[in-house]
């Protein structure tokens, strides 16, 4: 008989995410249907989306396995609860790294916003010229503060992130970031997909092992194009939760991003469209389909 989810004491919450403990060892993390864009938590949600964000990660997981990760269970342990099953992993406990590890193979979003402002991504001097969307000559390690709910990211340098966690640390971090980056990206054109960037984050075991950890290569912590309508110049056409900030800085939303109003809730065109991307990414991307994830 599985557990139900009172019966685990509930450690943290995230914007998406929920941490329960389940022993000294282990933890599990379950994902929301909730969605978050612009560093606000929206109030309307997306079917399935938890789902799918857990069953993107174990994909990757899996696929990514030369790599260590945090994974101490398969997606339907014995220790999910019934009401959580296909949207939960049990994950061994780690002290996490205070950094947001980003691997940029595109230029978009805030990197675009910094090579605009300083021809530089977290102190990266890149080519004049780039535009929305430019290929960069070679993907790059662009770090990130980890924030509080409602506060934001901040790009950070290099040098920051040795000041936070050590050289050595820090040299690992940045190695690993873009080697699972590479490979990932090769897998998802091989499938018609561009992975343009991603964000990572890692814990260190007992053992002073650097580990994969959180979710890892979702919808929600990169930016997936088609291939086939890729341009540079112009923003693209995405799988990833892009749609809903196009949607929510357009003129239908009617919500200035500058002011101290929350956005407003999403209708119901965007909330299908939004989860019909979430679920053709994961498909494509992982051959399988959706409807056979657990249930």
């Amino acid at each position: 008989m599985r557990p139900s989810l009172s019966s685990y004491p509930h450690i943290a919450g995230g914007k998406i995410r929920d941490l329960y403990a389940i022993d000294d060892d282990h933890m599990l993390l379950v994902a929301s249907d909730k969605i978050s864009a612009y560093d606000h938590v929206l109030q309307t949600q997306i079917p399935d989306k938890g789902r799918i964000l857990t069953a993107m990660s174990f994909f990757f997981f899996e696929k990514l396995r030369t790599t260590a990760n945090h994974l101490a269970g398969d997606p339907e342990d014995k220790r999910i609860p019934t009401e959580v099953l296909g949207r939960a992993m049990v994950v061994r406990r780690l002290n996490m790294v205070p950094v947001e590890c980003v691997a940029r193979g595109y230029l978009s979003g805030s990197g675009l916003l910094d090579y605009q402002r300083t021809g530089a991504v977290c102190g990266i001097a890149l080519p004049e010229g780039l535009v929305e969307g430019s290929r960069l000559p070679e993907p790059i390690f662009t770090p990130a503060t980890k924030a509080e709910i409602g506060e934001h990211d901040e790009n950070i340098d290099f040098a920051a992130v040795v000041d936070l966690v050590g050289t050595e640390v820090a040299l690992r971090l940045r190695e690993d970031t873009l080697d699972t980056y590479f490979r990932a990206a090769n897998f998802a054109e091989d499938r018609g997909i561009i992975l343009a960037d991603t964000k990572f984050e890692f814990g260190v075991d007992n053992n002073g092992n650097l580990v994969l950890a959180d979710e890892v290569l979702t919808p929600d912590s990169s930016r997936y194009w088609p291939v086939d309508t890729y341009e540079p110049g112009r923003p693209q056409p995405s799988f990833d939760k892009q749609f809903v900030r196009d949607w929510l800085t357009g003129p239908e939303s009617g919500w200035d991003r500058n002011s101290d109003e929350p956005p407003p809730p999403l209708p119901d065109d965007i909330v299908a469209a939004t989860r019909a991307r979430y679920i053709e990414a994961y498909e494509r991307i992982s051959g399988m389909s959706f409807a056979d994830w657990v249930k």
